[in-house]
């Protein structure tokens, strides 16, 4: 009798601690933790650390779902709904769960913004997805009466059509904006390097004698994939920050904010990129330092987790 009641207990002692596992985060002190250090505490500590981590009233799971459904209904599909994603994800939602969520989502929020939030769940889910199997995919279609099926096409193309109109304006508008913030212009269309760009980029060279260097152009969340400046003797780069608000990050080492007026001097051969912040234009010079063998090695893209998912 005693062993069963020392059981019970030793069992409720670690549910409980289980249940209220407290939750460790640190991207607000590595990438705020001198800009804004209030703000990065209460990013920590209070909202994971006290708000998820009180996954014995709400679970890690629940808390996901709110989480996901928040951002998508605003409209918010850049990197932060992309880390949330993973975390859901972590937190146990499946593939076929979450295309149920965002289907449920789509009729409240808009159909857009649930196609938006598809491709980013397809990046994060695409390990579970089973090549040339799409009965679940054509079980659900065969419920929808064609006629509906068309007719929700139709609407979805004339929404999709006139968000991307509007944005294309609100787009424009904001470069526009953009431009009256600095005096060196913003280019034409960076069309040579855009597949090593996610987002779009633009490029106005200034000089092409003694050093060269151009004034580079960022919408927000736009940044450049991990790349290397070659060279075997000399080389390598020059930042200089003319307008918003962007990053730059070596490999292995934490994010840095590049400000107006804010240098950074890349050596050779050493892996980097940097871009825009996600909720800000930006623009910096790039100065090409003379080397021999210089060469530019272009590599992968930059994955959310390695910039901790909220620049």
């Amino acid at each position: 009798m005693k062993g069963i009641v020392l059981f019970v207990i030793f069992t409720i002692l670690t549910f409980n601690v289980m249940a209220q596992e407290k939750i460790i985060q640190t991207a607000g002190r590595d990438q705020l933790g001198e800009f804004a250090p209030k703000f990065a505490e209460l990013n920590d500590d209070v909202l994971f650390g006290e708000v998820w981590s009180r996954n014995d009233l709400l679970s890690l799971r629940d808390r996901s779902m709110v989480t996901i459904t928040s951002l998508i209904s605003q409209g918010i599909t850049d990197s932060s709904l992309k880390f949330h994603l993973q975390s859901a994800k972590d937190n146990g939602i499946t593939r076929s769960e979450i295309a149920e969520i965002i289907t449920h989502i789509a009729f409240y929020a808009g159909w857009p913004k649930a196609w938006a939030a598809f491709r980013l769940a397809k990046d994060v889910w695409a390990e579970d997805v089973v090549p040339g199997n799409s009965s679940e995919g054509n079980a659900a279609t065969e419920k929808i009466p064609e006629r509906m099926t068309s007719e929700m096409a139709a609407q979805e193309n004339e929404a999709t059509g006139k968000e991307a109109s509007e944005n294309e304006t609100a787009g424009e508008e904001a470069m526009a904006a953009f431009q009256k913030e600095m005096i060196f212009p913003i280019g034409e269309p960076n069309t040579a390097y855009a597949q090593y760009f996610s987002g779009r980029s633009y490029i106005a060279r200034l000089s092409t004698e003694q050093i060269p260097f151009c004034n580079v152009t960022f919408e927000p969340g736009c940044r450049n994939n991990w790349h290397i400046h070659r060279a075997s003797s000399g080389g390598g780069q020059m930042l200089v920050g003319v307008a918003g608000r962007g990053w730059y990050q070596e490999e292995g080492k934490p994010a840095q904010e590049i400000l107006p007026g804010t240098v950074i001097h890349i050596p050779a051969n050493v892996k980097h990129w940097h871009g825009a912040a996600s909720d800000s234009w930006f623009a910096h010079l790039a100065f090409e330092i003379p080397g021999e063998d210089s060469s530019n090695e272009w590599l992968e893209p930059v994955d959310d987790n390695e910039t901790g998912g909220s620049l």
